[in-house]
C-alpha cells in the first residue's frame, strides 16, 4: 500500500483553483503508482469558510467539486474534505466531511465528530457532529478515517468532549489511520501537534498519516508540517513547514519504523517564515500586488518593511518617510538607509506644514490649552492621510506596523498609525520584534544597527520616549503575556512578583482600549492568543479578573 500526503495551499471559495490543484496532484500520484492520496480538511472549499457555508450555492459548488474529483479517482483512492448536507431534518444543516473516492464515485463518507469552538474555531456554529464510526474497506485494509480535532480526545480524557472517535472505531480493528486536518500555525503548536499524533499511534498501535494545510487565509496561517507516525508513537517523518508538495510512503515501511530526527527550528525563525507566508497569501489571494507603509526609522516599521520586501519583492514595495519638527535627523537617516539596503522605492514628505495648517485652523478652539495628545495625534493622522492618498492613487495596500504591546495598551492613533489593510506584526510583543530584527540581521546588517539599539520613541513631541508613559518592555511584555496569552488575572500576575499598582494600571489600559482593536486591520496570527477572531472581549466590560 502506497500512500501520498498532499500539503496544498487552498483558497477559500476558489473551487476551480482548488480542484485543479488537486487534479494535478492526483495525476502525479497515479504516475508514481500511489494507492491513496490524501488532501486536507475542507480542501475543496478552503478553511475556514465561515458564513460562506450559509449560502446554498456554496454547498452546491462543494458537492460538484467532490463529484469532479471522483472522476479522477480511477486507479487510485482520493481522500478529501468538504462540507455536505445533513440528509435528515434533525440537527444542523451541514457536516464537515471526509470523502473517500474510488472507482469514479464516493465510496465512504466520514463526518467530523469533535467540533472545536475555542480560540479561532467556531465549527459548531455550522456543523452537526458525526455519529458514524465505520471504517473504510480498501484493498484488503481497514482504514480509520478521521478529521483534525477527532484525534485530540485521546481515551476520552479531553473535558471538552464526551466521545472518542478512535475508541469507537477500534472495535473494527483498523490497520492504520488517515487524519486530514486544518491546524493553524502558532509558534509553539507544532510540538503539541506531533505529540498528539504520536500518542494516537502509541495508544492504538498503528501507523498514523496526518495531512495538514499550508498557506494563509487572511489572519490564519497554516504551516503544513504533516507527519507520519509508526506504531508505538515513533516519528517516521515530519514534512516541511510552509512548503507545498506531495510525499509518498510505503505502508509496510512505516509499520517497520525507522530512526528519524525532526529538525529543531527556533521560534523566531518559524515566526519569520509564517509572516512572510501570511503577507504573500493575503496579497495573492486578494488579487493585490503592491504595498505601502510609513517608515519612521523605528524598529516596528523597519521589521515590516523587510518582511514585505521578502514576501512581495522589492519592486512591489513603496515607503513614505514623513518627518515632523519632532523627528530626529538620525531617524530620517536610518529610514533612508534601510530603504536603500532593501532597494525599495521611498519618498520623503515633510508633514510640518500640514501640521501647522491644522494648528492654525484649530487655534481659535485650542487657544490657551496645553500641548497634549490631541496635537500628537494630528501628526499621526496626517501621516495616515498621506499614506492612504498614495494607496488610493497608486493602488498600494497600506500595511499596519503596530506591535502587540502597543495594540494591547492603546499606544496608537486611530485613523493614523493604526490604519491599514493588514496588521503584520500585531501578534508580536515589542521584545519579540527586537528578536525578529536581530534574526533578520543574522547574516549581515539589513536593518541599520542604530534602529535596533536606540530607545524606542513615537517622536510626537520633543525628546519623547516610550518609557515616558510605559514601563520597560521587558516588564510590560511579561505582564501582557500572562494576561492575554495565559489569561491570568491581576492577583495571579501580582503573585509572580510584579508590582500591584503597575499590574492593575496595565490591565486597565488593555481593557480600556478594546474599542481601538475592534477598528484595526486583521492581525496575522503567530501565537496561541492573537487579537482578533481568537480573542473576543466586550468593549464596555469592566471585569479585570
Amino acid at each position: 500500500m502506497k500512500i501520498a500526503l498532499a500539503q496544498i495551499n487552498c483558497h477559500i471559495g476558489n473551487f476551480e483553483g482548488n480542484v485543479a490543484q488537486m487534479q494535478e496532484a492526483i495525476r502525479d500520484a497515479k504516475s508514481k503508482n500511489a494507492d491513496i492520496i490524501c488532501f486536507p480538511e475542507l480542501a475543496v472549499c478552503g478553511y475556514p469558510p465561515r458564513d460562506f457555508l450559509e449560502f446554498d450555492n456554496f454547498i452546491k459548488k462543494s458537492k460538484e467539486a467532490v463529484e469532479e474529483l471522483a472522476k479522477a479517482a480511477v486507479g487510485i483512492a482520493v481522500v478529501v474534505g468538504a462540507p455536505r448536507r445533513n440528509p435528515v431534518i434533525e440537527g444542523k444543516d451541514l457536516y464537515n466531511a471526509a470523502f473517500f473516492l474510488f472507482d469514479g464515485a464516493v465510496q465512504h463518507i466520514y463526518d467530523k465528530t469533535l467540533l472545536p469552538t475555542y480560540d479561532i474555531f467556531d465549527e459548531y456554529r455550522y456543523f452537526e457532529p458525526g455519529s458514524n464510526f465505520d471504517v473504510v474497506h480498501y484493498k484488503g485494509y481497514k482504514i480509520a478515517l478521521t478529521i483534525c480535532e477527532d484525534i485530540w480526545n485521546i481515551g476520552n480524557e479531553n473535558p471538552l468532549y464526551t466521545i472518542c472517535p478512535m475508541d469507537e472505531m477500534m472495535v473494527y480493528q483498523p490497520d492504520f489511520m488517515l487524519n486530514i486536518s486544518a491546524s493553524p500555525f502558532a509558534y509553539d503548536h507544532a510540538e503539541q501537534r506531533k505529540k498528539i499524533v504520536a500518542t494516537n499511534a502509541e495508544r492504538y498501535n498503528m501507523p498514523v498519516f496526518y495531512c495538514n494545510h499550508v498557506g494563509a487565509q487572511t489572519e490564519l496561517i497554516f504551516d503544513g508540517g504533516s507527519v507520519v507516525m509508526s506504531p508505538g508513537g515513533k516519528l517516521y517523518e515530519e514534512l516541511p513547514y510552509f512548503e507545498k508538495g506531495i510525499w509518498y510512503y510505503d505502508l509496510e515501511e512505516v509499520k517497520a519504523g525507522r530512526a528519524y530526527r525532526a529538525a529543531i527550528v527556533p521560534k523566531i525563525e518559524r515566526i519569520h517564515e509564517a509572516l512572510i507566508v501570511g503577507i504573500r497569501d493575503y496579497f495573492r489571494k486578494s488579487g493585490l500586488k503592491t504595498a505601502i507603509l510609513g517608515l519612521s526609522g523605528g524598529i516596528d516599521s523597519a521589521v515590516v518593511a523587510v518582511l514585505v520586501q521578502r514576501a512581495l519583492g522589492k519592486e512591489n514595495v513603496r515607503v513614505l518617510l514623513m518627518p515632523s519638527q519632532f523627528s530626529t535627523d538620525h531617524s530620517i537617516d536610518d529610514a533612508r538607509q534601510l530603504s536603500e539596503n532593501l532597494n525599495i522605492q521611498y519618498d520623503i514628505i515633510e508633514i510640518e506644514p500640514i501640521y501647522q495648517r491644522y494648528e492654525k485652523t484649530l487655534e481659535p478652539y485650542f487657544s490657551g490649552l496645553p500641548f497634549n495628545i490631541a496635537e500628537e495625534n494630528i501628526q499621526a493622522r496626517a501621516r495616515g492621510m498621506l499614506l492612504m492618498a498614495f494607496s488610493n492613487k497608486f493602488g498600494n495596500i497600506l500595511l499596519n506596523t503596530s506591535n502587540k504591546s502597543e495594540m494591547a495598551v492603546g499606544y496608537g492613533t486611530l485613523y493614523g498609525d493604526l490604519a491599514g489593510g493588514l496588521s503584520v506584526i500585531a501578534d508580536l510583543y515589542k521584545t519579540e520584534v527586537y528578536d525578529l530584527a536581530k534574526y533578520i540581521n543574522k547574516d549581515g546588517e539589513v536593518i541599520p544597527t542604530n534602529i535596533i539599539t536606540k530607545p524606542p520613541s513615537a517622536e510626537l513631541r520633543h525628546n519623547q520616549k516610550d518609557s515616558d508613559s510605559l514601563p520597560d518592555y521587558d516588564i510590560l511584555d511579561e505582564i501582557l503575556y500572562l494576561y492575554i496569552n495565559e489569561q491570568l488575572g491581576p492577583k495571579e500576575i501580582i503573585s509572580k512578583g510584579f508590582d500591584g499598582q503597575l499590574v492593575n494600571r496595565i490591565l486597565k489600559m488593555v481593557n480600556r482600549n478594546e474599542f481601538k482593536r475592534y477598528q484595526t486591520a486583521p492581525v496575522l496570527r503567530v501565537s496561541n492568543k492573537a487579537f482578533g477572531m481568537g480573542r473576543r472581549m466586550p468593549i464596555v466590560g469592566k471585569y479585570l479578573g
